[in-house]
């Protein structure tokens, strides 16, 4: 296999930080994309190259693209991990924050992409890899914006998919179930913002009690295995459209898919109260 040049975002924690290691440890040339660089420095010693970005500001985004392709002259792999859960009551959560979570999750990785495709096309190969949730496909309590950037992520790759297949692109979508990451515990800080006059405090004193313990949940799944995932996609000769992984995931997928949203809102009752 030849080397790749992968840019990933999101790549100072979790998912996306093993994955720059995993890829490293392949051989791959790695840049290692998120805004604190300060948290990439253990992956250094593998030859990965930091670079600090926030992929809602078109500059940064402009600049990375800009680098790796002055360095390498190509970018092989472009895998958009960069994301956050905003989570508390629709009637609540004020639309500038639910925009935010958009700019993230949905509109900053679609403004990285369109920079990346003419590198991609003039190559005439290339895969994208976007890192939506199993949340792209089942809901939650209190993660109506959450869902609905992954539900739109989901839709955004399956056209794109269409689009770049001509030109020799793939897009894959990773579809993570429970992992260990820090991801619950800056779910529930987000959330006390608001929390002191919330009419819907009893769902979410629910829902922190069974999400307080998730990124220590010995149910919940490494990194590194998602991270295999990754390479996966972007190594295979054909690859997936999606893949599953992670606690959780193919349960809740199979319960809401084959039981109807019925079973599936009953199930969630039982869950969270």
């Amino acid at each position: 296999m030849s080397k790749l040049v992968v840019l990933i975002t999101g790549a100072s924690s979790g998912m996306g930080h093993e994955a720059a290691k995993l890829f490293a440890d392949q051989g791959h040339k790695v840049y290692a994309g998120a805004r604190r660089v300060e948290k990439m420095a253990a992956l250094e010693p593998l030859a990965v190259v930091p670079v600090g970005m926030d992929v809602t500001k078109p500059a940064d985004n402009d600049a990375a693209v800009t680098q790796i392709i002055a360095a390498e002259g190509r970018i092989d792999v472009l895998i958009n991990n960069a994301g956050f859960g905003l989570y508390g009551p629709v009637e609540d959560i004020p639309l500038d924050d639910a925009r935010y979570q958009f700019e993230v999750n949905l509109f900053g990785l679609a403004d990285l992409t369109q920079k990346v495709l003419p590198h991609m096309r003039a190559q005439k190969s290339g895969r994208i890899i976007n890192v939506s949730s199993m949340g792209g496909r089942v809901f939650t309590p209190l993660g109506a914006w959450y869902h609905a950037t992954k539900h739109a992520l989901e839709g955004w790759s399956d056209c794109l998919r269409l689009e770049v297949a001509p030109f020799g692109i793939h897009v894959s979508v990773i579809q993570p179930g429970g992992i260990k990451t820090e991801w619950g515990g800056v779910v529930g800080e987000g959330m006390k913002k608001y929390y002191d006059d919330s009419a819907y405090k009893a769902q979410m004193d629910a829902f922190q009690k069974v999400m307080g313990g998730y990124d220590d949940n010995p149910q919940g799944t490494e990194p590194r295995v998602l991270a295999e995932e990754f390479l996966k996609a972007a190594t295979a000769p054909k690859p997936h459209r999606r893949y599953v992984k992670g606690a959780f995931a193919k349960p809740m997928m199979f319960v809401r898919k084959w039981f109807g949203d019925g079973v599936f809102e009953w199930m969630l009752r039982r869950a969270f109260g």
